[in-house]
């Protein structure tokens, strides 16, 4: 497949700041999507500088297996995928895989995730005496036992969890928040009081697929979290919502939810994200980047724009 190189007066357009990190460009590939980094420079054509960070796996503070199979189950318009947070461990992922990583290039964003509050700032301590740039909390799994969606649901304990992180590192925080929740916009403000940098908006959505023959779920975990296109209108209206209350306080948004273009990207920009999450595209367009970043730079010269940063919080609502 044939990538696109924008020139630098392009590419200087496309540079965006995240919570205080300067990115290349406003998009971020998803944790879960590229393993831990190193992974994905295999792919021919692939480069770390088309995008502006890169979200690791997720990541506990012992190892863990993952789910039974089957752990993925295409769908229409989108996955579901139940891999259940399969890792080697925070430690072996500092010691051994971050030294891989070619910090010069892009920006990298650990995942954390745990089944108690207390495991969450362990894990934070690793990381935080680590050269990651920036945390990922990730209280709002939908495919694991214990803790994760049940941490994101309850604002409390959201907040709680974002508090104790906050403790345990100087580095940005930024909270993954669930879409399967009452009040997207509460869990959000109370995070801010706890000291989040950033959101990422949404998380998967939950989900099931069921084979009629044998009448059980395709999924070995019975549900996972369904991610791709069919749920970009949902994310779009979480990343609206959230930035109603985040923008008081100037805290940034990944939004992310079935972006699959330019178009994609920059409606997310549009309802407030500032830079846009790319997952469930990679699996069948791995070089997809450079495409949507040509096409972001297309559309600031149809609209007479300098910079991508000029699209964030746009939206116009009807009377």
């Amino acid at each position: 497949m044939k990538t696109t190189t924008l020139n630098d007066h392009d590419q200087k357009r496309l540079a965006i700041e995240f919570c205080g990190l300067k990115l290349n460009s406003p998009l971020v590939l998803l944790s879960g999507c590229v393993g831990f980094g190193e992974e994905y420079t295999r792919i021919n054509g692939f480069s770390n500088a088309d995008v502006g960070a890169i979200c690791l796996k997720g990541t506990t503070l012992e190892p863990r297996l993952g789910n039974p199979p089957h752990r993925i189950s295409e769908t229409y318009m989108g996955m579901l995928n139940a891999i259940g947070l399969q890792n080697p461990g925070a430690r072996a992922v500092v010691d051994a895989y971050l030294p891989k990583l070619d910090f010069t290039e892009t920006r990298f964003i650990a995942n954390l995730s745990g089944s108690t509050v207390a495991e969450y700032e362990e894990v934070a301590r690793i990381f935080d005496d680590s050269p990651i740039d920036a945390m990922e909390i990730n209280i709002s799994c939908p495919n694991v036992g214990a803790g994760g969606v049940a941490f994101g649901n309850d604002p409390a304990m959201s907040a709680r969890v974002v508090a104790t992180c906050r403790k345990a590192t100087q580095k940005p925080l930024i909270t993954k928040l669930s879409p399967n929740q009452t009040d997207i916009a509460e869990n959000a403000r109370l995070c801010i009081e706890a000291g989040t940098d950033g959101f990422a908006v949404i998380n998967t959505l939950m989900g099931m697929a069921i084979d009629i023959d044998s009448c059980t779920p395709i999924i070995g975990n019975n549900q996972g979290g369904l991610s791709g296109p069919a749920i970009k209108p949902i994310a779009l209206l979480k990343v609206h919502q959230v930035y109603q209350a985040a923008k008081q306080h100037n805290i940034p948004i990944i939004g992310q939810g079935g972006i699959t273009t330019a178009a994609d990207a920059i409606e997310f920009m549009i309802a407030g994200a500032t830079t846009v999450g790319i997952g469930t595209a990679l699996f069948y367009e791995p070089l997809v980047c450079p495409k949507l970043n040509k096409g972001i730079v297309d559309y600031l010269d149809r609209h007479n724009l300098s910079n991508v940063s000029a699209l964030i919080g746009t939206l116009k609502l009807h009377d």
